[in-house]
């Protein structure tokens, strides 16, 4: 059996020159977002508890809870909206086709009988508002020309909807049914986002002008603005009221997040102004908040996370982040408690602790990207799409000096040597490259195409897996490859090899959904008919103690063996990662590590069948 034990969540996807909207539910205190096709709900005091809705066929762009907290909405890029329970596995309710493009934001009536959307279309239909059973519309909406970024319910009768958009427009509707009322043009740029005050008598819109105007819930008249003194230096993209609708909070991209106190007349000053922490670069520009309970929540460019205290200030935040984009290779460090580095393509590595989660990222002198790479006791060596390997000293939290070298060929895979690490082996495209340290001992040309390379912890012995699915034994003397061996059992070009850890046996697998493990010393197959995917397979980890195997599939499944026990006595994770699984690691005998596309990274418990 396997159980998820901790998962370490994605960030939200985040665009430059855009806000998202986040959005969360008070009573359970936990927050929505969303990441590729997922939704993302985390709880704000358990950050190893997180959810993941992944049904959308497309990008998903805003979730919400219902007023209760029974059921969310979720949009995608498509323009179609799905409505699914928070409990019992995600139930779906009802699924519409909304708009003709992109839908931007979405919000529940608060007798969570309708929902309005907004964003993008073809033609004039840019915002709809629709009962949540039946997707009846409920008015016409009128008014904008350009993409509607944002739209709001009023949470008191008589209802209003209000909605803003790259028109530099506020317009504002009556109903139900609900028709154009009036317009406001007072904005000089796009409008980011509007929210109504919890207590329904007042109305916000910010936009990139650095503006805030505040309008009469009811009447949609302009009753005053945020104040310009000590005000924004940069777009505001996104704004949150506070439960007593006395405050509100602000982001924007000078980095820095307000909180104004809101006058009974309309006008707000600023009351205090927050700093993320960060290195102050174009990632920490801030582009998403919420007010919820006690808790301000702000999200930078980069997707970190920070959490303030609304109640005390002064005090620092808690920050958090991860991966936006596909997670491609994993590694554990020999330490107590666990430490496990994760790397995604775009260059970026992050550092988690088992059973406590985020632990902050790896900061590298040259951030180039990754494509695969290992981790021995204090360097990481990584190789990108620059042609160049790095290998960076690892000091505590941080990265040291880097060393790199160009090895005039796009690498494939990396393996190093684990009782000498600076003994490295790189495949390429038709051949292998042996390295020492940062020197270059010798390039090889095959001559077949290789696909996969691993070399013995002691530096003697390489494996080369081909396209053709053969897999080539070397032995190596100095610089020089001689092959020993050619083994024949795979019906597809090899993904992945890798060794035991005590070099009795190792294991390999291909395109073709397969997997073998061998006996070293004999050369014959050991565990044979690991056919149980149904896509090619992408990693493959080896238990600590030796005993079990693990593979993991673009499939989206993670499959453990035992060595000892035929391949159909297995242990199958069917879905760990949405999109499919690209790492894979064991932290001990009884615990396994993945990640994958949909940019998490989870720790699953084994206990044998």
């Amino acid at each position: 059996m396997a159980e998820l034990k901790e998962t370490y969540a994605c960030i939200p996807s985040t665009e430059r020159g855009r806000g998202i909207l986040i959005s969360g539910d008070p009573k359970s205190n936990s927050i929505l977002y969303c990441n590729g096709r997922s939704v993302i709900i985390r709880y704000l005091d358990r950050p190893l508890q997180v959810a993941v809705y992944g049904e959308h066929a497309y990008q998903a762009t805003v979730a919400r809870y219902s007023p209760n907290g029974e059921w969310i909405a979720s949009a995608d890029v498509s323009g179609t909206v799905r409505i699914w329970g928070t409990h019992n596995d995600f139930v779906l309710k009802k699924e519409f086709r909304v708009l003709s493009g992109r839908i931007d934001d979405l919000q529940w009536s608060p007798d969570g009988l309708r929902i309005v959307a907004s964003g993008d279309g073809k033609g004039k239909s840019l915002v709809r508002a629709f009962m949540w059973d039946s997707g009846t519309n409920v008015g016409e909406f009128d008014g904008h020309s350009r993409r509607v970024l944002s739209c709001a319910f009023k949470p008191t009768r008589p209802f209003r909807i209000a909605t803003c958009g790259e028109d530099f427009l506020m317009n504002f509707y009556e109903g139900p049914p609900f028709k154009f009322k009036l317009s406001h043009r007072e904005h000089s740029n796009f409008v980011n986002c509007l929210r109504f005050s919890p207590d329904g008598s007042k109305l916000i819109s910010v936009s990139s002008d650095k503006k805030g105007i505040i309008y009469d819930a009811k009447t949609g008249d302009i009753i005053g603005e945020l104040s310009s003194e000590d005000g924004h230096q940069g777009s505001i993209y996104a704004v949150s009221w506070s439960p007593d609708s006395k405050q509100v909070l602000t982001v924007s991209a000078d980095k820095s997040a307000k909180v104004w106190d809101i006058s009974d007349d309309g006008k707000g000053k600023v009351k205090k102004t927050l700093t993320a922490p960060g290195s102050g670069g174009v990632e920490d520009m801030l582009v998403g908040c919420l007010w919820q309970n006690d808790h301000l929540v702000t999200v930078s460019l980069g997707g970190t996370i920070s959490i303030f205290s609304a109640s005390d200030l002064e005090k620092s935040p808690v920050s958090f982040s991860g991966h936006m984009k596909n997670v491609n290779s994993l590694a554990v460090l020999k330490s107590d408690p666990k430490i496990m580095l994760s790397s995604s393509y775009d260059g970026l590595i992050v550092k988690w602790i088992q059973g406590i989660g985020y632990s902050g990222k790896l900061e590298r002198k040259v951030n180039s990207q990754i494509k695969c790479f290992a981790v021995v006791e204090g360097e990481i060596v990584s190789c990108g799409f620059d042609n160049k390997i790095w290998r960076v000293s690892l000091l505590g939290d941080q990265c040291g000096e880097a060393n790199s070298i160009d090895v005039g060929n796009q690498p494939k895979d990396l393996s190093l040597a684990l009782s000498s690490p600076e003994v490295t082996l790189v495949s390429f495209d038709t051949g292998v490259i042996l390295l020492r340290g940062t020197k270059v001992l010798s390039t090889i040309d095959l001559g077949f195409t290789v696909t996969a390379s691993a070399i013995s912890p002691d530096g003697t012995e390489a494996i080369v897996g081909g396209q053709d699915g053969k897999l080539r034994l070397y032995s190596i003397t100095g610089d020089t490859l001689s092959e020993e061996a050619v083994l024949e059992k795979h019906r597809g070009a090899i993904t992945v090899i890798r060794y035991s850890p005590d070099v009795s046996m190792f294991a390999s697998a291909d395109v073709n959904r397969e997997a073998v493990v061998w006996d070293r010393a004999s050369r014959e197959v050991k565990l044979k008919n690991m056919l149980y995917h149904t896509a090619r397979i992408n990693c493959l980890a080896w238990s600590p103690d030796n005993t079990m195997v693990a593979t993991g599939s673009l499939d989206t499944c993670v499959i453990i063996y035992d060595i000892s026990k035929p391949a159909s006595n297995r242990i199958t994770i069917k879905g760990a990662h949405l999109g499919g699984v690209y790492g894979l690691a064991f932290t001990d005998e009884h615990s396994i590590v993945s990640s994958g596309e949909d940019a998490c990274v989870r720790v699953w418990g084994i206990t044998p069948q």
